[in-house]
């Protein structure tokens, strides 16, 4: 197990800085951040010119991005051109996005699982058809329309919940937007545990664990569900990242200053730093999420093995 570690960390390199280039160029390629920093107006000629050198802007792409490498393993993720330091944005955003992709992904595991376990088991029944016709409708409707109507019922109407969060960072104010981020994940992996558990409950280590006479809790638990899981950790993996990154509407609806804003307050201003510096750090988390999922497949299933 440790030199299949040692080998996936060996693999992370390339795709790391292969991944970071492609970012690093498209964001680049966007156009003059120089010009978009004066908007209408026509930059000072000498103004323009200390801005492209003081930024390495006069350089060619490449030498840009190992320059910006060289300083990213010593930390720093260079300065905005408002001269704010990214790894201050970085310090400042990410902790309020941590703590809503952790409420989400706990809201999107429980009940995910729950719901998915119950139709696979159900197969055919009225749970099951409720549970199909539920998740589909959560995947039918935008994300901004389940987010509006639900901070509008729970937060301003009934009052549940706050209708914003803002410099609230209690955990109780991250639930309303944990579950907006969290509702369409959680309809796939519920779909998803539902047609692997329905799928396994025919297999023959099922009917002879209750041929064995043992007790119904263990064998959906031992038997069933941790044979069932893999495809569904394997979705949960990749979408650990994705729920970091795509909380973009979830943060604007509920006034979180977390990644999504951030994000988009960069792409807007085109401040390359910001842009690469943040998709650079999801690159990170997307590697390290697909490392543990590869883990965790020979906890569920022993007869998965690494030379």
């Amino acid at each position: 197990m440790g030199r299949y570690v040692i080998r996936r960390l060996l693999q992370m390199i390339p795709v790391f800085i292969g991944t970071t280039f492609l970012i690093f160029f498209m964001v680049h390629a966007l156009g003059d951040p120089v010009n978009a920093l004066f908007g209408d107006k026509a930059p000072d000629p000498a103004v323009a010119a200390q801005i492209r050198a003081q930024y390495n802007l006069n350089d060619p792409l490449w030498l840009q991005y190992v320059k910006y490498m060289g300083k990213l393993f010593t930390g720093d993720f260079g300065t905005t051109f408002s001269g704010d330091t990214v790894t201050h944005q970085l310090a400042t955003a990410y902790p309020i996005t941590l703590k809503l992709t952790a409420v989400a992904f706990v809201i999107e595991i429980v009940f995910g699982i729950g719901l998915g376990l119950l139709s696979g088991l159900r197969r055919g029944r009225f749970a099951d058809n409720g549970v199909l016709i539920l998740t589909l409708i959560v995947i039918s409707i935008p994300t901004f329309v389940t987010g509006y109507v639900l901070q509008y019922l729970f937060g301003v109407k009934w009052g549940v919940f706050p209708a914003t969060v803002g410099d609230n960072t209690s955990l109780s104010a991250f639930i309303l937007p944990g579950i907006v981020l969290a509702s369409v994940s959680l309809a796939y992996v519920a779909r998803l545990t539902r047609t692997t558990v329905a799928e396994n409950a025919k297999a023959d280590y099922v009917r002879t664990a209750v041929a064995k006479g043992l007790p119904r809790r263990r064998v959906v638990v031992n038997h069933l569900l941790r044979n069932s899981l893999i495809p569904v950790v394997t979705f949960l993996g990749t979408d650990l990242g994705a729920l970091m990154g795509g909380a973009l509407v979830t943060e604007r609806i509920f006034n979180i200053h977390g990644v999504g804003f951030t994000l988009y307050q960069g792409i807007v201003r085109q401040s390359s730093n910001t842009v690469v510096g943040f998709v650079t750090i999801l690159v990170i988390v997307f590697l390290l999420a697909n490392l543990l999922v590869d883990l965790l497949y020979a906890v569920l299933d022993p007869r998965i093995r690494y030379a």
